[in-house]
């Protein structure tokens, strides 16, 4: 077969027919490479410009093969799209066509409908143990679930972050077709399946790009993980987009998100990502585009990107529940109402204001619609990111969380939980690796040391408790006890409040308004919406253990309270403790016909 004479090629191994296969390896600093075939064929892969290394080998799918590099050291292919095991283990030819979708013509959902539940697909089993939890998800109405990140890396038991081989789903959680299996059954569900990439660094063991394609990295930029990725280069462009591609058009997921991509130092590429995917997926899809970003980038957000994390509006709300104000908490410490309502009324907390470093963090975002923020009480980071993962319900007054639980799931914002969260689970949610060796000493000292900014944990003796990332008990702790049946007062909130969401919300999202939050007293607020049909939603929230005065809407339908209140109260101007009130004013006939809902 003759070889294309192009100066970009498609990365990796990639099929052109059943018995033939492309390899394509950037190596612009190896002088010689080879691909190996598990049988102890050596076969050439031959020069082509700009450091590729290309040629059409005779092996089928199945075929497990290494790159040979100078022919000193043998590697994975950074683009494997299946291991045979660890990283340590062969690469692994992949036929993309191979499994059957049952579901072929979903096309997704959109985005107003978004309830997303991130959840980890290790802790619960691997990809075909998720499935047993997909019905009762939708029974309780979720929309949408999100994998924390799956491309491979080292060893059985990783939160994700540390992937090295970005193309290949990771081997312990099940093989390629199980987890199209995984989405192909949550398409039958109704469940749009989003995942989480990382296109910020490679993990630290395992990655040998440094060896071979030092291109991959600039030296004179460096993030939390070492050198910053070098998106200049039209290769490393490509590896990543075609990356968020594969995942898109090959596996079908219905989405991504981007995590940290303030630690991306090119934000042009962030803007050709999302243009390449939104042409090639195509205008008949719901495809979901969606980032974590510190720097509250509103601008990113009106560029193919549908939202973003809002971490803002969490840190407020945990300083509410909790009283916790250490470490990047400081920075909600002072007016965590006021914060609040910025949050409500806006999107981001921090609009270009000085956080507690002094820098102007964010930009404007009160002209953004209410779904371009993702809320949550918890994620996979703020509850690991705590020494003993300890879940919010553990921390927090329980009526508090409650009424903080239904403003999480009846504003108009886009509504994330964790798993877990709907049975309050006991466990804890660590932070966990299976590194070994120096790595292993150096993950867990890492790990310690960074809690010495909370002064609980100021004396380096009392760090020592803090449990050991790669020790396996630090995993097998994580993993939460789910229940397939029977249900408990936190899951039947849930539950109910999301009934409330789908009925009278998502189809009057699309084209949301805020109309402004103020502040009723410490810790409590009112926030207002004008929805797309002309309703008004207003959400009334006092979070302290203290009375406050509130003013009721006249006309409105009472839909949801928490706790359930007296009306004498509400007459008398006062929202009770820890109390939760949601109102809709009708703006249509059949509206105003609309039956309250009380708890």
């Amino acid at each position: 077969m003759p070889l294309r004479t192009l100066e970009t090629w498609p990365h990796g191994a990639i099929m052109l027919d059943a018995e033939h296969t492309r390899f394509a390896l950037w190596a612009p600093d190896a002088f010689y490479v080879s691909v190996e075939l598990e049988h102890g064929q050596s076969l050439p892969l031959l020069p082509q410009a700009d450091g590729w290394f290309v040629s059409n080998i005779r092996c089928a799918a199945g075929t497990r093969y290494r790159y040979s590099i100078d022919g000193e050291l043998e590697v994975p292919d950074p683009a494997s799209r299946a291991q045979d095991g660890d990283i340590d283990r062969h690469s692994v030819v992949i036929d993309p066509l191979a499994y059957a979708w049952q579901h072929s013509a979903w096309s997704g959902r959109p985005w107003n409908e978004a309830v997303i539940y991130e959840l980890h697909v290790g802790a619960l089993g691997g990809f075909s143990a998720v499935e047993q939890h997909l019905a009762r998800l939708v029974e309780l109405g979720i929309t949408a679930i999100e994998l924390m990140p799956i491309a491979q890396f080292p060893g059985e038991r990783n939160w994700g972050y540390d992937g090295v081989l970005p193309y290949a789903p990771q081997a312990s959680y099940g093989s390629p077709e199980q987890l199209k299996h995984l989405i192909d059954t949550a398409h039958g569900h109704g469940l749009a399946v989003i995942l989480d990439v990382v296109y910020n660094h490679f993990g630290p063991d395992g990655n040998y790009l440094h060896r071979y394609a030092k291109g991959f990295f600039r030296e004179d930029k460096q993030t939390p993980w070492g050198a910053a990725i070098d998106f200049r280069r039209r290769e490393v462009r490509d590896f990543f987009i075609e990356n968020a591609l594969m995942w898109l058009l090959e596996y079908r997921f219905d989405g991504l998100r981007l995590d940290a991509v303030h630690a991306i130092e090119d934000p042009d590429f962030l803007q050709e990502l999302a243009q390449r995917v939104r042409q090639q997926t195509g205008p008949a899809r719901h495809v979901w585009l969606m980032v974590e970003n510190e720097h509250n980038q509103a601008g990113l957000l009106e560029q193919g990107y549908d939202a973003q994390w809002n971490d803002d509006g969490h840190n407020a709300l945990h300083v509410l529940l909790t009283g916790e104000t250490e470490a990047y908490y400081a920075d909600y410490a002072q007016n965590p109402t006021e914060q609040l309502a910025r949050c409500l009324s806006q999107g981001f907390v921090f609009q270009g204001h000085i956080n507690r470093h002094g820098v102007a963090r964010g930009e404007p975002s009160g002209h953004l619609p209410p779904g371009a923020f993702i809320l949550f009480l918890q994620n996979h980071d703020q509850i690991g990111n705590r020494a003993f993962g300890e879940r919010l319900h553990q921390l927090a007054h329980p009526q508090a969380l409650r009424a903080a639980t239904v403003l999480l799931l009846l504003s108009p914002m886009i509504p994330l939980l964790f798993m877990g969260d709907e049975f309050a689970v006991e466990q804890p949610f660590l932070f966990f690796t299976s590194h070994h060796g120096e790595l292993a000493k150096l993950v867990r000292d890492g790990r310690r040391n960074e809690f010495a900014a909370f002064s609980v944990f100021a004396d380096p003796l009392l760090r020592e408790h803090i449990p050991d990332p790669n020790d396996p008990q630090t995993f097998s702790a994580s993993r939460p006890v789910l229940p397939s049946t029977g249900h408990t007062e936190m899951h039947d909130l849930y539950r109910r409040l999301l009934q409330i969401r789908h009925r009278l919300l998502i189809p009057r999202l699309p084209g949301t308004q805020a109309l402004g939050a103020d502040e009723l007293g410490e810790g409590a607020v009112s926030a207002a919406w004008r929805l797309g049909d002309g309703s008004e939603l207003r959400i009334d929230l006092n979070l302290s253990d203290k009375p406050v005065v509130h003013t009721s809407q006249t006309g409105a339908a009472r839909v949801f309270e928490y706790p359930p209140q007296s009306a004498d109260l509400l007459d008398q101007g006062t929202l009770a403790p820890y109390c939760a009130l949601v109102s809709l004013t009708a703006a249509a006939p059949l509206l105003v016909r609309m039956e309250s809902v009380h708890e």
